[in-house]
């Protein structure tokens, strides 16, 4: 049955194999294709001020301190708007709310075309980028769409493949200004760029997305998301990780310009290097965890990224451009791969919860998909919060010391702690216990398996 103007899938059950095999998996895979470029194009625009604040020399009449706190609002922004939008999808459809977010990139990319020359008040541009912040918000419904057409045994690849493919859309609109740069080009050609891409991606996804009737309206689901320990435990670990990433892309320029001396050319050079690779590992870390559960890549990783980030501080206090350059690569690699490794586990808490409750079939399914789709939400929306912070440590830490020594302490700080709540939480015992599970009962245990996490 289809509702008139609409597309709109009525019967969708994946977690049937032969379903899957002849209808589901088609059907999934051509919408996640046309998500991923959705959401590449609204990373894109979100990051867009990251790559715009390189073209700003001194006739702009910008600080440091100004740079980063425009690319921090922008950040925020793009934080809080994951939220409504992650529920938007069941409210208006995944396909409807595709077209609706593609087209809404226009305003941010219009209005930066509209203001983007010196003399503009840094009120004006602050405003501005409050405006791509939208483009964060893609992401959180993308995910949520994404996350209701694939199998659990799938789910890692699928969710590592949809947010990777986003994630990319970060270094390629740096490797873009690179190229306009280096051409001579201003701001306004790269912003001439996306406005007819945007186009492009609202209208593949009107002809060719599905909606799903199953996925429906549900409050109650945030309201449950929110009253659940595990989601805020994993906002703890997604700062750790995607807030790493997406802090790291839109400051790499700007540290290497202000700590180093790089010119904008230069910057943009080395800039694109990192969320590239950082976005191409992030399927997989979901591969990964897929096959050795989540838990234990994430943990692991962490020790990596600590492991990392300390010696971005010897290199810092060096004065090291090559090994600050090499090892910040690194740290995005670490990333990406934590933000593959972190999002599985959030379909395989849910799921091994509604197993703890006493649910099976299908009914554990639609638990667990349920859940875990509120709660990516609220997890993304904090996660991305981490962004935030990271660029307001490099503010604090280059106004107070003159360069980001001091925040790169304070990350490795934070990613020790993600280490310890990791261990505890999902591996520190055989069993992940969750306030739903039955007492003390052998098969609760074995459902609650922390390798599905």
């Amino acid at each position: 049955m289809t509702v008139p103007g609409r597309r709109w899938i009525q019967h969708w059950d994946p977690e049937d194999e032969t379903f899957w095999k002849e209808t589901g998996e088609r059907v999934a895979r051509r919408n996640l294709f046309l998500s991923v470029l959705s959401e590449h194009i609204g990373f894109s625009v979100w990051t867009l001020w990251s790559v715009l604040v390189l073209f700003m020399g001194p006739e702009y009449g910008l600080t440091p301190a100004d740079k980063f706190l425009l690319t921090s609002v922008v950040t925020l922004v793009g934080a809080v708007v994951r939220v409504p939008y992650t529920f938007a999808v069941a409210v208006f459809g995944g396909r409807n709310w595709t077209i609706v977010s593609a087209g809404l990139l226009l305003v941010p990319t219009v209005a930066a075309f509209a203001v983007m020359e010196p003399g503009t008040s840094f009120s004006t541009f602050l405003l501005v980028g409050l405006l791509a912040g939208i483009g964060g918000g893609n992401f959180a419904s993308s995910m949520t769409n994404i996350n209701a057409f694939f199998p659990l045994r799938k789910k890692g690849w699928a969710l590592g493949l949809n947010a990777g493919g986003g994630n990319i859309g970060v270094p390629v609109i740096q490797l873009t200004a690179l190229a306009i740069i280096g051409a001579g080009g201003g701001p306004r050609v790269l912003l001439g760029i996306y406005i007819p891409l945007i186009l492009v991606a609202a209208v593949l996804a009107a002809c060719f997305m599905d909606n799903l009737s199953s996925v429906k309206n549900d409050t109650g689901a945030a309201k449950d998301a929110a009253r659940d320990g595990h989601t805020w435990i994993m906002a703890v670990l997604y700062i750790g990780t995607f807030g790493s990433f997406i802090g790291y892309s839109f400051a790499f320029g700007q540290v290497l310009q202000t700590q180093f001396g790089r010119t904008p050319l230069q910057a943009a050079y080395l800039t694109f290097i990192g969320p590239l690779l950082g976005s191409l590992i992030r399927p997989l870390g979901g591969r990964l965890a897929d096959r050795y559960g989540g838990a234990r890549i994430t943990l692991w990783n962490f020790v990596a990224m600590a492991a990392a980030t300390a010696v971005l501080v010897a290199a810092s206090m060096a004065k090291s451009l090559a090994l600050f350059v090499a090892v910040f690569v690194v740290l995005f690699v670490l990333s990406g791969l934590g933000n593959g490794s972190t999002f599985k586990m959030i379909p395989g808490i849910f799921q091994n919860k509604a197993l703890a409750r006493g649910l099976t079939g299908e009914k554990a399914v639609a638990y667990g998909r349920r859940l875990s789709g509120a709660s990516m939400g609220l997890i993304g929306a904090v996660g991305a919060l981490g962004g935030v912070g990271i660029n307001l440590a490099f503010r604090q830490s280059f106004l107070s010391v003159g360069t980001g020594t001091g925040a790169f302490v304070a990350f490795l700080a934070y990613y020790a702690v993600c280490f310890a709540v990791t261990w505890a939480v999902y591996l520190r015992r055989p069993a992940v216990r969750t306030t739903d599970a039955p007492a003390d009962t052998a098969e609760a245990k074995s459902r609650l398996g922390y390798a599905e996490v």
